[in-house]
Parts: structure tokens; sequence; C-alpha cells
């Protein structure tokens, strides 16, 4: 666990696993600090939330996917009953009963309509809902409640998984130090390897104002992604970071219910602004293979000889320039008719007179089946 500004954040146990046909990513693990474990040191305006009091500071919305709430706004001692619907919620406005249609509810309102309208305030009349009592104010919050959280450290543990090549690495430095992760933050240019960010530096290398991302929320994206080239055992194998800005606005609602000593079932209905943090993983790694590459050099003089051969039945029998290609590629021999007495000091034997074209440059033809016979028995 990392400290600084009094508070920190701890994420750790992601594990990547690069496969030859795909990536698997786990689930993240997150625990706060001890300073911001109740409402009390956090959220001094937080109030009727009953006895349980859990910590929203952190809150889990799916795999790598974390909520750092910064603001909030609260409506509390909610009961079920009937009350005004607030004025802020369209068709929500009425003058007389007529203009709340009994058992009618629209997308952004709190219940249902019980066909009366009522006194919302001194200049406002609304129709009654059926639902939670007081409903929600439509207020939007002026200025962010937890601007400590800046300072908070945010710890990314990951370790990647190269089957293939049975190679397994952590992005965490391995050290005897016992105080490098309490005092290590990351820098791109002074420190890469600490995975400790803090979360107003991270906010900033992602584009964004903290200030702002604390007032009404924000989504920012963690990318880390693994290079690794294996030849020199692993050597070379680090995380590289990168940090984008995803939303300019994220909230969403929870509520905390108990029962009062009535037997009533009450709540406190909270709409929490924040940052929500997803993480990537990424990975790619490579290494030298003797059978690889004799393969791709086999495949490559193979598809050599292949596009030589078409190549020439191009240049021969299709373009327009054959004739030029042919008298290049190829030489007419004339052979002259020998004497009509003997042919190769063999008397008796016919004359030949035959004639030769188109044969490749260099080639000597033979000048009889016999002879091509003997030559045959040379070699």
């Amino acid at each position: 666990m990392t400290h600084s500004g009094g508070a920190s954040l701890v994420v750790w146990g992601l594990r990547l696993r690069l496969p030859e046909a795909g990536t698997q990513v786990s689930s993240l693990v997150g625990e706060l600090g001890p300073a911001c474990r109740d409402y009390a040191s956090c959220w001094p305006l937080l109030v009727g939330c009953g006895e349980q009091r859990p910590s929203l500071t952190l809150l889990f919305q799916g795999e790598n996917v974390f909520f750092l709430v910064t603001n909030f706004l609260v409506t509390p001692g909610q009961v079920q009953g009937r009350c005004p619907e607030h004025p802020s919620i369209p068709l929500a406005n009425c003058w007389a009963d007529q203009d709340c249609p009994e058992g009618e509810t629209g997308t952004h309102s709190h219940g249902i309509k019980t066909g009366q309208c009522v006194v919302f305030n001194a200049t406002h009349r609304t129709c009654e809902i059926r639902g939670w009592c007081p409903v929600e104010s439509g207020a939007a919050p002026v200025k962010p409640l937890l601007l400590q959280a800046e300072n908070f450290t945010l710890f990314i543990k990951n370790t990647v998984t190269f089957s293939k090549f049975n190679f397994s690495k952590s992005n965490a430095l391995d050290t005897q130090d016992p105080t490098y992760f309490k005092l290590c933050r990351y820098d791109p240019r002074s420190s890469p390897a600490c995975p400790v960010f803090r979360i107003g530096d991270l906010v900033a290398a992602a584009g964004g104002v903290f200030e702002d991302l604390a007032l009404l929320g924000g989504a920012v994206g963690v990318h880390v992604r693994w290079d690794c080239d294996l030849d020199s055992r692993g050597a070379d194998c680090q995380p590289q970071y990168s940090f984008q800005l995803q939303e300019r606005s994220y909230n969403f609602r929870t509520a905390t219910h108990w029962w009062e000593s009535s037997g009533v079932e009450a709540r406190s209905l909270l709409k929490l602004y924040g940052i929500r943090f997803d993480i990537l993983v990424t990975g790619r790694a490579g290494k030298f293979g003797l059978i690889p590459t004799l393969i791709s050099l086999g495949t490559g003089a193979a598809w050599l000889g292949v596009i030589t051969f078409l190549c020439d039945l191009l240049l021969l029998y299709v373009d327009g320039e054959a004739h030029f290609y042919w008298r290049t590629k190829y030489e007419e021999v004339h052979v002259c008719p020998p004497s009509t007495a003997t042919h190769s000091g063999r008397p008796g034997q016919d004359p030949t007179h035959r004639r030769w074209s188109q044969l490749p440059r260099g080639s000597q033809p033979s000048r009889s089946p016999a002879g091509r016979r003997r030559r045959r028995a040379r070699s």
C-alpha cells in the first residue's frame, strides 16, 4: 500500500495471458487507504445513511473498470409514500387534477401519478406521485467535495504471460527495498518503470483537468502495452503506459437502505460523480526460430520460381512486344547440309539436312539419333 497526501489507493491482481488466438485479462481487486474508510473523514456532508455506512469512495463497475468518487448529491431519509413531483420533470407541472392522469408515469418521473395536482412550493404546483418521498432535487453540484483525491495514488500490478514462448513477467520491479513502492511515482522520463500513479498526474497526462472531472465526473482510459523482444531473455520486455480522456461527465445513482425503529424501510439516495478508470492491457512478443526461418526461405524460393515462370508466359505470349523478348531469350540456329560421301566418318550413312529454330542460346543439337544415343551413353 502506498501513501500520498494522507490517502492512498491500491489496485492489484491484474493478469494478462496471451495465447496464440487471443488475450485474457483477470479481474481487478482494489482497496482504499485507511484515511477514507468512513464517511466521517471523507464525506462530512453525507448524513442520514443509517447505521451501515459502507465505503463508496472506490467502486468496481465490471472487469478492469473501477470508479473513484469525488462528488455526490444526497437525498436523505426517503420512505415509500405520496408526495409532489419535482417541477424539473417533464409533464410534472399542473393547474388542475385533469392535468395529472392517474397511473401515468414518464421516463424521468420518480413515481406513478395519483391523479392529484398538489402544491410543490409557493410558485409551483405539480402532480402527486406514489414512490420514494421526498423526491430527488434536480440541483447540480457547484464544487467538488473530495479535491484531496488528486493526491491519491494508484498502484497497478499486472503480469503478462506469453504461453507460446513459456515466458512470464510482471510490471512490478523485483526489488529488495521495502520502501520502493511507497516512495516511487510514475514519470515517463525519470521513473517509467514505477507502477504507482498519482491520480492528479494521471488525469493531466490524459489531457484533463482534475478539478473539472472531480466536479461532474469523467472517464479515463489507462492502456498498458507490452511489446517484447524475447531474443534478449526478456531484457527488452517492459510495459509502456498511455492515458486517454474518454468522457468529461460521468455519474450514477445508488442507495443505502435500512429499517426504522417503527418498522418502515428507509433509504438515502446518492447521485455519485467521479472518475471512472478503464484499464486495458495488450501485448505481443517475438523470438527468433530456425524452423520458421527455413520455412519462410523455402516458401520464398518456391514463389520466386513460380513468378519467373509466370513472367515468361506474359512476356512471350501476351505482351505486345513479345517478338522482342523472343529474339532476346532465344537464338535461331541453321545447320548446313553435310557432304553426301560420309557423315561422322562412317560410310554409307545418309546425309542429314536439319534445321533447328527457336533453340535456347548455347544449346548444341545432336546431328543424328545415333549421335544423341552416343552422347547419352558417354554421359
